[in-house]
C-alpha cells in the first residue's frame, strides 16, 4: 500500500477537508453526551463519560492518527481512501464503530 501524498502541503489541505466533514458529522449526532472541537490539524471529542477521541494529522509521516479507548491507529491515504496502515481498515469504518459503540446509536461516517 502506497502514500498517495508526496508533499506536506497537499496533505495538509486533505486533512482540512476531512476533519471539517467530520467535525459537520459529528456536531449532526443527536446526542449531547459529546463535545467536539477542532484546531488546527486536530479533531478532539470529548464524552461525558470522560473519554475522549483524538484524531490528528503527523505532517512527518504524512498520515491521520487516531486515539481512542487506550488504543491507537494510523491512517494513511491509499488509492483516495484513508485506510489504517498495519491492518488496511478503512477509517471511516473505524471511526464509525467506534462512535456507535460509544454513543450506543448507529453511526455512519462519510467523505
Amino acid at each position: 500500500m502506497t502514500n498517495d501524498f508526496t508533499d506536506e502541503m497537499s496533505f495538509r489541505k486533505a486533512v482540512k477537508t476531512v476533519l471539517i466533514s467530520l467535525l459537520d458529522q459529528v456536531d449532526e449526532i443527536d446526542s449531547d453526551d459529546h463535545d467536539p472541537s477542532m484546531t488546527d490539524g486536530n479533531l478532539k471529542v470529548v464524552f461525558e463519560d470522560g473519554g475522549t477521541f483524538i484524531l490528528s494529522q503527523q505532517p512527518p509521516t504524512l498520515e491521520f492518527w487516531l486515539s481512542a479507548n487506550f488504543s491507537a491507529w494510523h491512517f494513511i491515504r491509499s488509492d483516495g481512501e484513508w485506510i489504517e496502515r498495519d491492518t488496511s481498515e478503512p477509517m471511516l469504518k473505524v471511526l464509525s464503530t467506534l462512535f456507535s459503540d460509544k454513543l450506543g446509536m448507529d453511526i455512519q461516517f462519510s467523505l
